[in-house]
């Protein structure tokens, strides 16, 4: 494949490729790039919508809805108000360690240390390893390492679920424009990362994809959704 200034795109690296990149990313990584890293790790493994429901619900957001600890189900299951708390929480964890370097003065790489925030959002260690689906985390880590990837992603984002419906398509597409933005925009060389991140995307979204295909994932505007809502009186029952 080809860019539009004829340079040649590789999906793809050697054997050899790999193994001279592993060894120039070991070499550059010092113990203060290692603590940052589980520094931001630890950052996204904070369980927001897990800590909303428990303290001001008394409920695990996880039996609840979609089951996934995040602002979407948060919004289903709590309403407007939690899912805005869980929202910012979410995307302040990710801009909160894409910073850490520059915060500390280090070399690592912000883009990288975020994602490694983000994985702590989906795997948190603090919650069994049972987080949510990556996208308010990634958007934090966007708004401070590139803007221009941010608004890129995520109006793809909101425009896909738009036209669609489906929340799910929306998240995949911050995934595609993000590998598509570093193939053809010169001077990034991401190509790799955004490739194992659209994948992770579509791991952490392969029950909404089985249950579009078996005709079962709802959309947006599905009015089934109003039924995973906890009344007002349980809720202040509970707060």
């Amino acid at each position: 494949m080809t860019t539009k200034e004829g340079a040649s795109v590789k999906f793809f690296l050697s054997k050899d490729e790999f193994k001279q990149g592993l060894n120039i990313l070991m070499k550059r990584i010092d113990t203060m790039t290692l603590l940052i890293f589980l520094a931001a790790y630890l950052i996204g493994s904070i369980p927001t919508a897990l800590l909303v429901g428990k303290y001001a619900f008394q409920i695990d957001i996880r039996d609840h809805g979609s089951n996934n600890p995040g602002a979407t189900n948060t919004l289903r299951v709590l309403g407007k108000r939690a899912a805005i708390v869980v929202l910012l929480a979410d995307i302040g964890k990710g801009a909160l360690a894409a910073a850490l370097p520059f915060l500390l003065q280090s070399d690592a790489d912000q883009l990288m240390v975020g994602l490694v925030a983000v994985a702590g959002h989906c795997f948190p260690v603090f919650a069994g390893f049972r987080g949510g689906k990556a996208i308010a985390t990634t958007a934090g880590v966007l708004l401070v390492s590139n803007i221009w990837m941010f608004l890129i992603a995520y109006i793809s984002f909101i425009a896909v679920i738009y036209a669609t419906k489906y929340v799910f398509y929306g998240s995949l597409s911050v995934g595609a424009s993000l590998l598509v933005y570093s193939l053809f925009i010169p001077g990034h060389k991401h190509e790799l990362i955004f490739s194992i991140f659209l994948l992770f995307l579509i791991f952490l979204h392969r029950s909404n994809i089985k249950n579009f295909i078996d005709k079962k994932e709802p959309k947006i505007n599905d009015k089934r959704l109003k039924d995973d809502r906890i009344p007002p009186k349980d809720n202040k029952k509970r707060a």
